[in-house]
């Protein structure tokens, strides 16, 4: 055992299955909401300046940004709550009332438009004194997916893991508190460079799993009885490692699904006669015997390239591209569990930076079971340009059926248009 304590406990944590690191830090879809999630913020503004934001949380561009965060996996769990409107409490306040609205509109362009940690403290620093009502540091879990390094996630787990490990006493609530509690968490992550990422998301999960009790925190002191007594403690946890270790092997069967439907995608654009393009983070996952990425695209056409959205572009699932014209004739996001919204908005990037060189041959992908999830996103007012782009849905069940009819005897998109199903009426 390390003579460090805190060393000994982020190295014990960074095996754990079980732990943050593992199930969410390391998760591969993790990274791909970021881009979604800035995007969000970004409407969120342009409505608040243009006056069209509303007075609810249900339906806004602010739920849709919020949800997307909530699925990243348990340390964002609950992450809507702080959004929710209260109407007794008259929290928050940024609904009712329009000069608090427009001032966290500015806080959130002002952290948008950030580009270093002065920038985004002096926009809380901000907020914080226009002492809007139940606007507090829950806030700065939407700064996370805009400043990742710069500014960690914050909810009461995380504050009580902080607390337990340093004998802090951070209170909720409080952006004071807040901005103690991200020095201290920046000093940690420089004091252990080695095992901890600038990435202020893999201290915070830290922090969260000794707030939630996963792990005990050492000692503060020099006794040698109550650190022998952390040691145990700490060597238990590996004996749930097996439980937990299930539960991220089922977590990890929704990504071989993922990928064989990725799969199944692959080989029929290429019996198609199109050239394919896998997403950069998921060409290297084995599939029946290879790399998934074999046989596809190493890099986007020039046009594509040089498009302002490639980012995002090149995280779409898988793309379809003409041999000759090197035009997008399709697009797929394989929404298996994840983020219906960030799905979304790849292919609106890709879709809107360059309509005319991607034709209409946008779908999204799911179990059969969430075209229900599908169509409800698309209803959202946000999304009305979807909709006039004529996104479709594909189902599991009609692609595993039909696709080897498809690759023998289709030609370009019409076998695939028809298995899938418009959400226009």
């Amino acid at each position: 055992m390390s003579s460090d304590p805190l060393r000994a406990l982020v190295a014990r944590w960074r095996e754990d299955p079980g732990g943050t690191y593992r199930s969410w830090f390391l998760w591969e879809e993790r990274l791909k909401n970021f881009r979604s999630i800035r995007r969000g913020l970004r409407t969120v503004v342009d409505e608040i300046e243009a006056g069209t934001f509303g007075t609810a949380y249900r339906g806004s561009s602010l739920e849709i940004v919020v949800e997307s965060i909530a699925e990243q996996r348990q340390i964002f769990r609950g992450a809507d709550h702080a959004f929710l409107w209260k109407p007794k409490l008259r929290i928050p306040d940024i609904y009712e009332s329009p000069d608090n609205q427009r001032a966290f509109g500015r806080f959130l362009d002002a952290s948008c438009c950030g580009t270093c940690a002065e920038d985004v403290v002096a926009a809380i620093h901000e907020l914080d004194r226009k002492t809007i009502k139940g606007v507090g540091p829950a806030a700065a879990n939407l700064l996370y997916f805009l400043h990742p390094t710069l500014v960690p996630p914050f909810n009461t787990a995380i504050v009580k893991g902080y607390n337990a490990l340093t004998s802090s006493r951070v209170k909720l609530g409080k952006w004071g508190d807040y901005l103690a509690m991200r020095a201290g968490i920046l000093r940690i992550v420089d004091e252990h460079r080695d095992l901890l990422s600038n990435d202020l998301g893999a201290i915070a999960g830290l922090l969260f799993d000794v707030g939630q009790g996963r792990y005990p925190a050492p000692p503060t002191g020099e006794d040698a009885g109550a650190r022998d007594a952390w040691e145990r403690d700490l060597a238990a946890v590996r004996a749930e490692a097996a439980s937990a270790q299930r539960v991220l092997d089922a977590q990890r069967a929704g990504d071989v699904t993922h990928t064989q439907v990725q799969g199944w995608l692959r080989d029929l654009g290429h019996a198609l006669g199109f050239r394919v393009w896998i997403a950069t983070n998921d060409r290297g996952r084995p599939h029946e015997g290879r790399e998934l990425g074999a046989g596809c695209l190493d890099t986007l056409p020039a046009w594509v390239a040089g498009h302002p959205g490639v980012d995002a572009v090149r995280l779409i699932d898988v793309l379809w591209i003409d041999a000759a014209t090197e035009d997008v004739v399709a697009a797929f996001e394989v929404e298996h569990t994840t983020s219906i919204y960030s799905g979304i908005v790849r292919m609106l990037d890709l879709a809107l930076g360059a309509p005319e060189r991607t034709t209409r041959g946008l779908f999204l992908v799911a179990p059969d079971a969430r075209e229900d999830d599908v169509r409800a996103q698309l209803e959202r007012p946000a999304f009305r340009q979807v909709r006039a782009l004529g996104m479709r849905f594909l189902p599991y069940s009609e692609l595993e059926k039909n696709r080897e009819a498809m690759a023998r005897f289709g030609r370009g998109l019409h076998p695939i248009e028809a298995a899938s199903r418009s959400f226009t009426p």
